[in-house]
């Protein structure tokens, strides 16, 4: 037999190809607008947040985001530093106070004050191995000696022309680099001395923990409840709702951490609590004071999202001098 001549495709199959290729279209065109209504929604998405980050920016001064992620990298890099090795700790405190005291130099020769930078990085980084290896007496020999160091720079400097300057000016110069050793390295070297207790590292562990979450508290109560401001020529974004936000958290985290942490009673977290969100508070209202004298916004622009190290640190300073104190008193 042979085979009958192949004909037009029966009606069936002809409507079976339509039907395939109709849902084919079909889920074709679905896909489509799936996949523009989900670029839509994710541009207004952006868009929302890209205008939330100008608000929280403009009101507070910081991009959020990025601040967000460069404290938690310095956090847990200076964590980890403080549990696991104590020189570690002491290389990485180092390492902050030499840019804070560079960073503090420069601004200050920028408002006209000629202070010599790297003399007196020399001198602050100096204190922390001082305080690391000598004690408290070893501390106070080196922070003097620094003082002594940039002054006879300074001085020494003014053979060279383009440095000299009225007497009236020099003892400004002097009292400049003095008040930087005394302000950065004199203070921030309190936190290596802690450290370098036996225990005391847990004892620095909770007063950086206690100021940053001070730091948090008074942002996120500010931010959603500030009216009143609390120094408007000083800091105008700072406010008394922040404040109070601000020592609420710091008395729980006072409480918790003295229990758990540091094994002192609960009252002593109260005590703890409430010295460390004033030193905070004294630490950062300075630190403010500074920049309106010197007429800036930030230190400087090395961290983005928070401006200098001395932007970080300024809470940090006052409160790791108390910390200690607070060690010798009751440890």
């Amino acid at each position: 037999m042979t085979d009958a001549p192949e004909g037009p495709p029966p009606v069936a199959a002809k409507r079976r190809g339509l039907f395939t290729r109709a849902k084919r279209e079909e889920f074709e065109a679905r896909t489509h607008a799936f996949e523009e209504d989900f670029r839509a929604q994710v541009a207004a998405t952006r868009a929302q947040i890209d205008a939330t980050n100008v608000k929280i920016e403009a009101r507070t001064g910081r991009n959020l985001p990025l601040a967000i992620l460069i404290g938690l990298a310095l956090g847990l890099a200076l964590i980890a530093s403080l549990i696991f090795v104590k020189a570690i700790f002491m290389i990485f405190a180092a390492v902050l106070i030499g840019f804070t005291a560079f960073e503090l130099a420069s601004a200050l020769r920028f408002a006209g004050r000629d202070v010599p930078r790297w003399p007196t990085v020399i001198a602050g980084i100096a204190t922390v191995p001082a305080a690391f290896f000598l004690g408290d007496q070893g501390k106070w020999l080196v922070t003097l000696a620094g003082i002594l160091f940039v002054t006879l720079w300074r001085v020494a400097e003014i053979a060279r022309p383009r440095h000299r300057t009225s007497a009236r000016d020099l003892w400004a110069d002097i009292a400049a680099g003095t008040f930087i050793q005394v302000y950065v390295p004199f203070l921030g070297s309190f936190a290596v001395l802690l450290a370098a207790q036996d225990g005391g590292e847990w004892w620095a562990l909770a007063s950086l923990v206690t100021v940053v979450l001070v730091d948090i508290g008074a942002y996120a109560s500010g931010l959603t409840l500030g009216k009143h401001p609390m120094a408007p020529r000083i800091s105008p974004k700072k406010t008394w709702e922040g404040f109070a936000g601000s020592v609420v958290v710091a008395i729980i985290a006072g409480v918790v951490l003295s229990i758990f942490l540091l094994h002192e009673p609960w009252w002593f977290g109260l005590i703890f609590g409430v010295v460390m969100v004033l030193t905070a508070t004294v630490g950062d209202l300075t630190e403010s004071l500074i920049k309106r004298d010197l007429g800036i916004k930030d230190i400087s622009t090395w961290l983005p999202g928070h401006g200098g190290f001395l932007d970080r640190l300024d809470s940090i300073l006052p409160s790791a001098a108390v910390a200690y104190i607070l060690f010798l008193i009751f440890s």
